[in-house]
């Protein structure tokens, strides 16, 4: 069965991963760089028989996650996918799925990340990627791996098809929650996830803090600075690496974004910052 670590690109997902791999995976809680790939990135090449044609991922979700199920082992998956059903196949059913940890974060602060990490010329090519109804996200194209193909569609629709589902047990952890309340906030993800594999123990505080400490967004910065942080794009411009730990939480919309940006995206996203209690 699975348990999903669901977001929005740029919104936190690794930094819940690696929480969840420090906690879960890691002696004392002290997080691991090298137990990262416990949680593996679905969709990929690994989970299928055989090879994705393009534009074909949707036929391979089903057979990939029956095959997870009948391992009977819990498997946390972290995935940019959205809830959705193409061509008559669901993402994903309640007979594989645990579980569901679904990370928010201000679009505000998302479309800063979302313009570095995928090397955009402007805010304005950012927002309308992240307003793309139909975005679809897959490997470099000269790699041709249509194994890691994630139908993501629009920042709003990406949340809204997971939040929206009403079969599945759902978490929601707020990016700024994280910030503001770290120690509150990973102790209600870790007593969701063990309600979800029906652990008996409580939460090992130590353990918690461990956790919380070593994989903070300084502490993943510093790994990434190291070079021991395997999972950077490249930027199909000149082949620079692109940095994955970008600002974090001094990623402020306020600073980064002017008037006209501001006052376009409050606009645009009025009623999903109001539901999510954001300022606007």
């Amino acid at each position: 069965m699975i348990i999903w670590i669901a977001s929005y690109p740029k919104s936190g997902n690794t930094w819940v991963r690696s929480f969840l791999t420090a906690y879960y995976f890691c002696d004392n809680g002290i997080f691991d760089i090298n137990k990262l790939n416990l949680i593996e990135d679905y969709p990929n090449k690994q989970f299928f028989k055989e090879k994705v044609k393009q534009g074909e991922i949707h036929k391979h979700w089903e057979s990939s996650q029956k095959d997870i199920r009948d391992q009977k082992k819990v498997k946390f998956l972290k995935t940019h996918n959205s809830l959705i059903t193409a061509f008559g196949n669901d993402f994903t059913k309640p007979e594989y799925t645990l579980g569901v940890i679904y990370i928010i974060r201000d679009p505000r602060n998302v479309i800063t990340s979302v313009k570095n990490h995928n090397d955009l010329e402007n805010y304005e090519k950012a927002l309308k990627f992240m307003q793309d109804e139909n975005k679809v996200l897959d490997d470099y194209p000269h790699l041709k791996n249509y194994a890691k193909t994630n139908i993501v569609n629009s920042w709003r629709i990406n949340y809204q098809s997971w939040l929206s589902n009403k079969s599945l047990r759902k978490i929601i952890i707020r990016y700024e929650d994280m910030v503001k309340n770290p120690t509150q906030t990973f102790e209600k993800l870790v007593t969701f996830v063990n309600t979800l594999m029906r652990f008996d123990n409580k939460i090992d505080k130590n353990k918690l803090k461990n956790a919380i400490d070593t994989t903070n967004f300084k502490s993943l910065q510093n790994i990434e600075n190291e070079g021991k942080f395997g999972e950077n794009v490249y930027s199909l411009k000149d082949n620079r690496k692109i940095k994955f730990f970008y600002q974090g939480p001094e990623n402020n919309w306020k600073k980064n974004l002017d008037e006209s940006m501001i006052k376009k995206m409050n606009e645009y996203y009025k009623k999903d910052l109001k539901f999510f209690d954001y300022e606007n």
